[in-house]
């Protein structure tokens, strides 16, 4: 009778403590990074439960801003908009990198991350999942597009397209063998660098077929094969290559630019410890997996592909060669009064003749 009362206080004493330790994970993220089965297994892992709000890049912001950093266990802005919104308005709390598994991510893009996401010393950010902007070429038709520039060639002429947006300033400057990061800092230089562009963008306007605005609109233009070559993101072009072999997405040679979304940790989260968990268990190689199959996007994990569909990783793994990977531009912080630069030089392109 004893030893069967210890039995019982032992497992009762068990599931008080699991119950105490168990946490709400409230997550704000994008969607597709938090699948249903992901978060079941979690759950099932770690007694953990989660909710999920999804949302994006000006959004949580504004939530977290609204809310002081309450609100919200764990966050998934990109990594651009992290320090100019610490700095504003205090809305996050530093990684406690103790308490991260380092090893399951990729150096390269841990280290840039961290770069990109220090604030006073500290760091407020880690890589979770990513995706770059390049090119999507029709190989059968303009298999000599291979950069940024190479979209001026007369060889295709009236059959090219990109957006009048940054990311095609920042390629072209790359392409043009500037650096465009580096001038970030100096708003003079800077100038200087997009009045080049601007030149090359205008002189290019010729072979323009049309800037596109949204996604469908350009994977239509490449299907009909009225463009053949296009500055557009990688996931568009590898759906693309699905219904044609002909088509898929080119990292430049100048370098595709790369944007990450983060795990950060808004300032009064209050469960920090499910919040870590669930870090360290979706960059586990096969959670990591079941996220790119279901969002389309790799992840910062190592081995993160071993378990993606097949055709998906084929189409990844030949766009980009490790090489490739290494060359990627990782965007910084923007520093204040620079995009009113560029929507300048942006508009006076639109606009010329």
């Amino acid at each position: 009778m004893k030893l069967g009362l210890v039995a019982t206080s032992a497992l009762i004493a068990a599931l008080s403590t699991t119950a105490v330790s168990a946490e709400t994970l409230r997550l704000l993220t994008w969607g597709g990074y938090a699948p249903e089965d992901v978060i079941a297994l979690f759950e099932e892992e770690t007694g953990h439960t989660v909710e999920v709000t999804t949302s994006n890049n000006e959004e949580m912001i504004a939530k977290l801003r609204a809310t002081n950093g309450g609100g919200f266990d764990l966050a998934q802005p990109s990594q651009d908009r992290i320090t100019s919104a610490q700095e504003e308005f205090g809305i996050y709390k530093p990684i406690d990198m103790s308490r991260v598994d380092a090893a399951q991510i990729i150096p390269s893009m841990l280290e840039a991350t961290a770069t990109n996401t220090t604030f006073d010393g500290a760091v407020f950010g880690l890589p979770h999942v990513w995706g770059t902007s390049g090119l999507i070429v029709n190989t059968a038709k303009a298999a000599q597009v291979t950069d940024y520039v190479d979209l001026c060639d007369a060889s295709v002429a009236g059959s090219v397209s990109y957006r009048l947006k940054r990311p095609t300033l920042i390629g072209f400057a790359f392409s043009m063998g500037l650096d465009p990061f580096a001038a970030y800092a100096d708003a003079d230089a800077y100038k200087g660098i997009l009045d080049q562009v601007e030149a090359k963008l205008t002189e290019c306007k010729p072979n323009v077929k049309t800037y596109w605005d949204g996604g469908d609109e350009i994977q239509n233009l490449l299907r009909s094969g009225e463009v053949v070559a296009a500055m557009a993101w990688d996931t568009g072009g590898w759906q693309l290559n699905a219904d044609n072999a002909d088509i898929t997405f080119v990292a430049p040679k100048a370098g595709a630019l790369g944007w990450i979304d983060t795990f950060v940790l808004p300032s009064r989260g209050r469960a920090d410890d499910a919040a870590y968990d669930w870090i360290n268990f979706v960059m586990r190689p096969d959670i990591a997996s079941m996220i790119t199959n279901t969002a389309g996007n790799f992840t910062a994990a190592v081995n993160g592909d071993s378990e993606v569909s097949a055709e998906l990783k084929a189409r990844y793994q030949g766009s980009f060669d490790q090489a490739a990977i290494d060359n990627i531009k990782w965007y910084p912080p923007v520093p204040a009064g620079l995009e009113a630069l560029e929507g300048a030089t942006l508009d006076r392109v639109n606009a010329a003749k």
